[in-house]
């Protein structure tokens, strides 16, 4: 649960060691990037180093794809809101993600610093490579692709105007996670699983029935 009331300017700091606030904040671009050489790197391995066609590691990229916004609604809901009804849980979930509710335009803290990137890329290779064998290869670049277009629709409806197009529903729905329910839409890039698990507002789902 967060409890804190949104500001929408200034910023706080979460550690004392100017290192480790360091690492705390980043560019949007820097994840981003390291996300897209990260896939990019992995799937040309898929194609020349293992058996795999074109067309299955196209379908197993797509698979990777869809799987990231089922990934990216859960850990949303379960880990950034987790409860926090121990000192130690409250103190763990502002410093992943309360901190965001509470400053939510400080654009250093949009995104995962890229050593977190980095590692919990490394992390699933490791681990999915246990599972899918040489077909990670092309999975896993289908879910860090679309990781990297999550932060970058994050980053946008945090720091620029709704569009005049479909899109802009995008960021109505993430306005009333941050503003009015934080408990609800949980999805960022993708409704998709709010609309299956129950957690998009009934007025919202009114309001695309009556449209």
């Amino acid at each position: 649960m967060i409890d804190e009331k949104p500001k929408n300017t200034g910023t706080r700091k979460l550690f004392e060691s100017p290192v480790l606030e360091r690492l705390t904040r980043t560019h949007i671009a820097v994840p981003t990037s390291i996300l897209v050489l990260y896939a990019v790197a992995l799937f040309y391995w898929s194609l020349t180093h293992t058996a795999l066609t074109w067309g299955i590691a196209t379908l197993l990229f797509f698979a990777g794809w869809f799987v990231f916004t089922w990934v990216e609604y859960n850990a949303h809901r379960y880990v950034f809101h987790m409860g926090t009804y121990t000192k130690l849980r409250s103190k763990i979930q502002y410093t992943i993600h309360g901190v965001h509710h509470e400053y939510p335009k400080d654009k250093d803290r949009l995104a995962m610093p890229p050593i977190l990137s980095i590692s919990i890329s490394t992390i699933l290779l490791l681990l999915l490579r246990l599972v899918l064998g040489d077909y990670v290869f092309a999975f896993l670049p289908g879910f860090l692709v679309r990781h990297s277009v999550y932060l970058g629709i994050h980053y946008s409806v945090h720091d620029f105007s709704p569009p005049r197009n479909f899109f802009k529903a995008l960021w109505v729905n993430h306005s009333i996670h941050h503003y009015k329910d934080g408990e609800s839409v949980f999805g960022v890039s993708s409704p998709l699983w709010d609309y299956i698990y129950g957690t998009m507002p009934s007025n919202v789902r009114n309001d695309k029935r009556s449209a």
